[in-house]
């Protein structure tokens, strides 16, 4: 059988050995190769919209039309709350003097005033290339700040604000991002396994897998056109510890199992092996393919997520089936030194579930009262969604980063004293004969403060016109103004308009995400109820399976909800409801499948009931252990400065611990006995009648 052979390869006396040697040449190729992956990341996909979108289309005409120099635009601005004095305007002309040293052409425009008096913007386009243009951010920025009257203050805002502010934030994170990931993982790795060795065989194996992933992805990259960004990155490494760890904990528990029955380690990694794999790949095979849903979506960051996240689960699942078992049979018993599993000869008769004591009492608690038991937890989670109100989708920009930067002040400081859209106008492209009517339109539309003069292109065929709204740019109310603008100006025959801006990418953005959330979330549904169904043999199981994992994830949702709200970021990006959802019940449904796997094979020794008892007591421990583990690695995005990777992160290790705590541990279990034998329906368990089907409590632990 395929399983018996590849069992065979990494636990066989000689095939371990090349087993070992095979990775030291994957490694050795992969590992520079996945060092070059951050110079390949394209960022721009966490921002854009897909090619079909209003305001994608807006963005294509406007620069086929009004070619522009590819450049950062800095914002400048001055505020005084009491009015600007004299000192203050000195200050400006000073620094409208010294920043035309790095701005193209090498002049700077005149200073906008405010109406009330009390601030002033230098707005100008940055010269030479990209570099050069990054480059010369620090020296405006230090100007800036330099000599400033007291009482006057000043932020630097714009592309070339943000920009800077981005790199600032995540210089040097990728390294604190691993460090904390692998901190939290050896932590618990070492509570659970209790020896000082151990734990570090799974964690170089996880690493050595994410290094291949990444590898991978690197070749993707340059070949493919595949796109990487600084999130799927991210992600990929959280994926490839968490996951990895988590199925290290199932092998190494079941070799150790296997070790007290067999004297020869061989042997007993063998057996491991086989009767393990068919969980883990079927784990991995859920993930994956559940990732790859993404490619259904239209979101270019979700969408590239999905291969990015299935090549990390890909590459641990042969790492963590191959190269952790050939390490384990080569260092022998001694790597669980202190508590080193002996042979026990007769030992094969004795029920390991003596072993488990704590779990046996859980499972004695669900099999006595599975009804109460499973209404109960039911009703937890039920009660947990309600958080779900405290939670909306839109990100506004200026919340984007979990600590407000300069770039973000200035913002601010502007809307105080500027028309709410003055960063950022709508941008409407219409065709050049109609842009007397177009811009009459436009300022009729309630919510708009000032319509520019159209600006005809070189060729003559367009007219740009900048409409400045009322409110902020990505409030709801600039938003509602965005869809009465472009009703408006759609109204002018043969004007061929599009309304382009930041706020018609939050309005398009808003669309793209909802159909996302409408065709991606059903697929992945069906994705892994035909897994589940062919891993069990059976409908009803995967059925009910199926649905703890979403009301699972709704109490998550829930459950964040409460914490996001008291950490003061409840406004959602628009992307972390669907990679969420993925995340929890992919993820979350692996536990599942550890234990309706063995409840699966011990229910065919032992019958329905005593088997799925069976199963959670044996099973517990471990998948608890694991569950932990994944969280732990997702919280460790918290450590990034960005706030949908904060919220990826809290969302996700919240609903793996209700998934791993709740759900797998009391409402699947107390289900399953519940339901009966019917829970196998039509398999061949459903119409298994044996003297093992009568209740039997499970085993009292060995004192």
């Amino acid at each position: 059988m395929p399983t018996q052979r590849m069992a065979g390869l990494p636990s066989g006396r000689r095939t371990k050995l090349v087993m070992l040697a095979l990775w030291v040449v994957i490694a050795a190729v992969m590992g520079p190769l996945a060092l070059k992956l951050a110079d390949v990341q394209d960022n721009d996909s966490l921002g854009s919209l897909p090619a079909g979108a209003e305001a994608s289309r807006a963005a294509a005409r406007e620069e086929a039309a009004f070619p522009e120099p590819d450049a950062l635009v800095a914002v400048a601005v001055y505020v005084r709350e009491s009015g600007l004095t004299d000192a203050d305007r000195a200050k400006v002309d000073a620094d409208r003097a010294a920043f035309a040293a790095h701005a193209l052409g090498g002049t700077v425009a005149e200073p906008v005033p405010a109406a009330d008096g009390k601030a002033l913007l230098l707005t100008f386009a940055l010269a030479g290339d990209a570099e050069q243009q990054t480059a010369a951010v620090a020296p405006v920025k230090d100007r800036l700040a330099a000599q400033a009257p007291d009482g006057l203050r000043t932020a630097l805002t714009g592309s070339a604000g943000a920009e800077d502010d981005f790199a600032d934030a995540f210089a040097g994170l990728d390294v604190t991002l691993l460090l904390a990931t692998v901190a939290a993982v050896a932590v618990l790795l070492l509570l659970t396994y209790r020896s000082p060795v151990l734990w570090v065989i799974p964690l170089l194996t996880a690493a050595v897998a994410s290094q291949v992933a990444g590898g991978v992805v690197y070749l993707l990259v340059k070949h493919t056109g595949l796109t990487v960004d600084l999130q799927s990155q991210n992600i990929m490494t959280i994926l490839a510890v968490g996951v990895g760890v988590d199925y290290a904990l199932l092998i190494v528990a079941r070799y150790r199992e296997e070790l007290r029955r067999h004297q020869d380690r061989h042997e007993a990694m063998g057996i491991a092996l086989r009767r393990s794999f068919p969980a883990i790949c079927a784990s991995a095979a859920t993930v994956a393919i559940g990732l790859l849903c993404l490619l259904a979506a239209d979101q270019p960051a979700t969408h590239g997520l999905g291969p990015v996240g299935a090549i990390a689960v890909v590459a641990t699942l042969f790492a963590m089936t191959t190269l952790l078992p050939a390490v384990l049979v080569l260092f022998g018993r001694w790597v669980f030194w202190p508590f080193v599993p002996r042979y026990t000869p007769g030992i094969e008769e004795q029920d390991v579930a003596a072993d488990h004591g704590v779990w046996a009492r859980i499972a004695r608690l669900v099999g006595a009262r599975p009804r109460t038991v499973w209404l109960a937890t039911a009703a937890v989670l039920a009660a947990l969604t309600f958080g779900v109100t405290n939670l909306s989708v839109g990100l506004p920009g200026d919340e984007t980063f979990t600590d407000e930067v300069g770039s973000i002040t200035g913002q601010h400081l502007i809307e105080r004293h500027y028309p709410g859209g003055t960063l950022a106008p709508a941008v409407v492209i219409a065709a050049a004969g109609t842009a007397t009517p177009v811009a009459d339109a436009a300022r009729t539309v309630d919510g708009v403060a000032t319509v520019g003069e159209p600006e005809r292109s070189a060729d003559g065929r367009w007219v740009r016109i900048e409409a400045t709204f009322a409110a902020e740019p990505t409030s709801p109310a600039a938003q509602e103004a965005l869809e009465r603008l472009r009703a408006a100006v759609r109204g002018v025959p043969d004007s061929q308009v599009l309304v382009g801006g930041d706020t018609a990418f939050e309005v398009d953005g808003d669309a793209v995400t909802s159909r996302d959330n409408l065709v991606v979330i059903p697929l992945v549904l069906a994705v892994i109820l035909l897994v589940l169904m062919g891993l069990l043999r059976a409908l009803i199981a995967p059925l009910v399976l199926l649905a703890s994992v979403v009301l699972s994830y709704a109490a998550a949702l829930g459950a964040a909800g409460f914490i996001l709200d008291a950490m003061g970021h409840p406004r959602l990006w628009s992307a972390v409801p669907l990679q969420t959802f993925l995340f929890i019940v992919a993820l979350g449904v692996d536990y599942t499948i550890f234990l309706m796997t063995r409840a699966r094979e011990e229910t065919a020794r032992l019958g329905h009931r005593k088997g799925v008892l069976h199963a959670l007591t044996v099973t517990g421990g471990v998948i608890t252990s694991a569950g932990v583990v994944l969280a732990a690695t997702f919280a460790a995005l918290n450590v990034l400065p960005m706030v949908p990777s904060m919220q990826i992160g809290v969302i996700v290790t919240v609903g793996v611990l209700i998934d791993t705590l709740l759900v797998r541990s009391l409402l699947v279990p107390a289900l399953a006995i519940h339901i009966g034998r019917f829970a196998w329906w039509p398999g061949r368990l459903s119409r298994a009648t044996t003297a093992a089907e009568i209740p039997v409590s499970p085993p009292v632990p060995v004192s």
